[in-house]
């Protein structure tokens, strides 16, 4: 079976979906290999070393062309060819690739009529079996690291205590929404940074870990249940937000520093920082909107930007991972990798519809939309 790996081409993506390492080790299960030229360029890795690590080099149609496609974002036009990503593939062809499928529908819509078989590797479903192909805690745990220094850059103090010849200088506080990975790794690096943090989250049964890093949990008393099956936060009743926002508003006026990375089902952004909060908090705070790409957790966020309201910075970046394209390009090789290798079988990757891991990911097939999340969103008219 070959494997194709396109260069990404979405402006300021700097991953590749295969690093030399993992290509070696498909290479060894009897995988025939096509990289792109230059795929892994802006991740440091060299055509070279691709080609030690026994693939083969060419251009954007052999890679688009393999049996399997790894990629990291979804397929978008090629200017360069004038083709979209996704009618380069062949029909038939399996896909695999971060797809976040209810966003990108026309990409979705045209794997469909093409006929590609397409997975999503952000839909692998949170069960030990596919942990290691956990694609988001991957990236989670990279955006929240560089979301702290992002704040501690933009904030106007230190982050750590110091004790000076000119008096002492009290530690930032900083308040995390949501303690999935992104969150647990921001308050850990806070901590590390010298700060005083604390954090929240739907789901209570969070507070251990939240502690286990060095932060404070403050949560709403009695909280309902708040993790669907999959594992994902989950919406709640009107009750509860009612109590969450007066809890957030009070933890945001009294911190210096305030990262969001809430998201609903891994894709959708609650609104949880309304402009009322941002007036209330001190000249000088700085918010980090971790969750831009779903639309953003603080009303104010203008994804891809920071801006700066009432005296506050808004810091709403967008793919963190891609600045970090060494480390976050082989993690991410890794867990796809994971998902091809668990189901090769005499060289080459066996479909099984009736697995778990495949059913839960699996986008498009024989020429339809057979995720019903995605079904769901293309029925409805266009807002």
């Amino acid at each position: 079976m070959r494997i194709g790996v396109p260069k990404e081409i979405v402006p300021d993506e700097r991953r590749a979906a295969l690093v030399p390492e993992t290509c070696a080790k498909l290479v060894k299960t009897g995988a025939e290999v096509i990289v792109e030229a230059a795929a892994g360029e802006a991740a440091y890795f060299s055509n070279e070393e691709y080609r030690k690590a026994g693939a083969s080099i060419d251009d954007a149609t052999a890679a688009l062309g393999a049996d399997f496609v790894l990629k990291v974002q979804p397929p978008v036009m090629n200017a360069g060819l004038g083709r979209h990503e996704g009618e380069m593939m062949r029909s038939g062809a399996m896909l695999l690739t971060t797809l976040y499928p209810t966003r990108n529908l026309d990409a979705v819509r045209r794997l469909a009529e093409h006929g590609v078989t397409a997975f999503a590797a952000d839909s692998f479903p949170r069960t030990t079996r596919a942990q290691t192909m956990d694609v988001l805690s991957s990236m989670a745990n990279i955006a929240g690291y560089k979301g702290v220094l992002i704040a501690a850059d933009e904030l106007a103090k230190y982050f750590p205590m110091f004790m000076t010849a000119a008096g002492t200088v009290f530690a930032a506080k900083v308040f995390v929404i949501g303690a999935g990975v992104a969150g647990l790794q921001a308050i850990a690096t806070a901590r590390r940074l010298g700060a005083t943090v604390e954090a929240t989250d739907t789901r209570p049964v969070v507070k251990e870990q939240v502690e286990s890093v060095g932060g404070k949990f403050v949560g709403v008393p009695g909280s309902e249940s708040a993790q669907d099956e999959r594992g994902y936060a989950k919406e709640l009743s009107k009750d509860f937000y009612d109590k969450q926002a007066l809890l957030i508003g009070e933890r945001c006026a009294a911190n210096d520093v305030v990262i969001t990375t809430a998201l609903i089902g891994g894709v959708k952004a609650p609104k949880l920082i309304t402009e009322d909060m941002v007036r209330k908090m001190k000249p000088g705070s700085v918010i980090v909107d971790l969750a831009a790409e779903g639309g953003g957790n603080c009303t104010l966020s203008e994804p891809g930007r920071t801006i700066e309201k009432y005296g506050v910075k808004i810091c709403a970046p967008l793919n963190l991972p891609s600045s970090m394209p060494l480390h976050a390009s082989t993690l991410y090789s890794r867990n796809l990798a994971s998902f091809v290798t668990a189901f090769w079988k005499d060289k080459s990757f066996v479909l099984d519809l009736n697995d778990e891991i495949q059913k839960g990911c699996l986008i498009t097939h024989q020429g339809q939309v057979v995720h019903e999340p995605t079904k769901a969103a293309m029925g409805r008219p266009a807002m």
